[in-house]
């Protein structure tokens, strides 16, 4: 039998612990023991995207990430996104995007997309549609042809840059 490990981790601004086997994905620990099931399991096999997280402040796979990798990390989930939010709004930019522009249809892939676009407009504030696409090559979604969701990213970034002035 394996030893479990312990874990000290931040996930959206709140310090966890927890003892858990050195197999357990950082996914599964999100959803299993800290209850963040926003986080979603396709592929497991870190090709789909839906489980994109920021971990220490770069988009990383969960899936793929074992949890006792994460020991001592800073991880950001889509149920931390709105909490970034400005002046009181319920939801950050990127996700009122999503909402407008309709860039999602089932949902599943959303929160990987969101975690995705988190990152860019983080680095890029001012994405072509060239520069948003490529960025969103690693997440797959069944339900869109991604064109609502260029346009939800584009608009994102025009209320990002407005709201920074």
């Amino acid at each position: 039998m394996i030893a479990k490990r312990p874990i000290e981790l931040t996930v959206n601004g709140k310090q966890y612990e927890g003892i858990v086997e050195p197999r357990l994905s950082l996914a599964d620990f999100l959803r299993d023991y800290l209850g963040l099931t926003g986080t979603h399991l396709g592929c497991e096999q870190g090709v789909c995207g839906s489980c994109t997280i920021l971990f220490n402040g770069e988009t990383v796979r969960s899936c793929l990430l074992l949890a006792v990798q994460a020991n001592g990390g800073e991880v950001l989930t889509v149920e931390g996104l709105a909490g970034l939010a400005k002046d009181g709004e319920p939801l950050h930019p990127i996700q009122q995007g999503f909402l407008e522009k309709l860039g999602f249809q089932c949902g599943f892939c959303t929160p990987g997309f969101l975690m995705t676009v988190y990152e860019l407009l983080s680095e890029n504030p001012s994405p072509s549609e060239a520069e948003i696409r490529e960025q969103l090559s690693g997440n797959l979604c069944r339900c869109t042809g991604y064109q609502n969701i260029v346009a939800a990213v584009l608009w994102a970034a025009e209320r990002l840059r407005a709201n920074s002035e």
